[in-house]
């Protein structure tokens, strides 16, 4: 299998970190976006979409969208539940991450890191902030009931979260503010087999 993706990129490291935690062999394509690899029509005619992580499996199959991806790579393990509302937790917890997280954290990290929050940038970061803040509420509010955000096993919806939240400051949101979602990441962080952002 392999994985084309961007170590630095929090929707490829939650791919790296599925197959970190249940042992998946796979090689690593490095690809840059700024570059314009994504827009190259090799990679397209994989992913009509352009985007990354995308991964391409022995069989010749192709699978893109992060949370697709290690939903897949999680099947028939401990990270996805079998129960079909646990199930649905999971997914909403997912769509809760590209629709009300993704869109601010990231881009807003994007932006500081990848852009180096250049002077026509700095409107539109600012205008994130308030959208993070909120999506970190909503975490904080269930992880002050709940060890993970599906109850008390780790599931793909806290590795969906875990992506972008744990490099939240990187867009300028203090986590200090949030001690129940600090301690979350600390216990992902304990986790076996856990590798960080960016590790070989």
């Amino acid at each position: 299998m392999k994985i084309y993706a961007d170590e630095q990129s929090g929707n490829c490291y939650k791919v790296k970190l599925v197959c970190a935690l249940l042992g998946i062999k796979h090689q690593w394509v490095h690809v840059d976006i700024l570059a314009g690899d994504t827009a190259a029509n090799s990679f397209l005619a994989k992913n009509p979409n352009g985007k990354i992580p995308l991964v391409a499996l022995d069989d010749g199959r192709h699978l893109w969208e992060s949370n697709a991806i290690i939903n897949y790579l999680a099947s028939s393990s401990d990270l996805l539940p079998t129960d079909a509302f646990m199930v649905a937790k999971v997914q909403q917890w997912q769509f809760f991450e590209q629709y009300s997280h993704e869109p601010y954290i990231a881009v807003a990290r994007f932006i500081a890191k990848y852009l180096g929050l250049p002077e026509d940038k700095k409107a539109e970061y600012a205008a994130k902030q308030a959208g993070g803040h909120k999506a970190l509420s909503v975490m904080e509010s269930q992880l002050t009931h709940s060890v993970f955000l599906v109850g008390e096993q780790l599931t793909t919806a806290d590795i969906s979260l875990y992506g972008y939240t744990h490099v939240a400051h990187e867009g300028g949101f203090d986590l200090s503010l949030y001690p129940a979602v600090q301690a979350w990441l600390a216990r992902i962080e304990a986790l076996p087999h856990y590798v960080p952002m960016g590790s070989a």
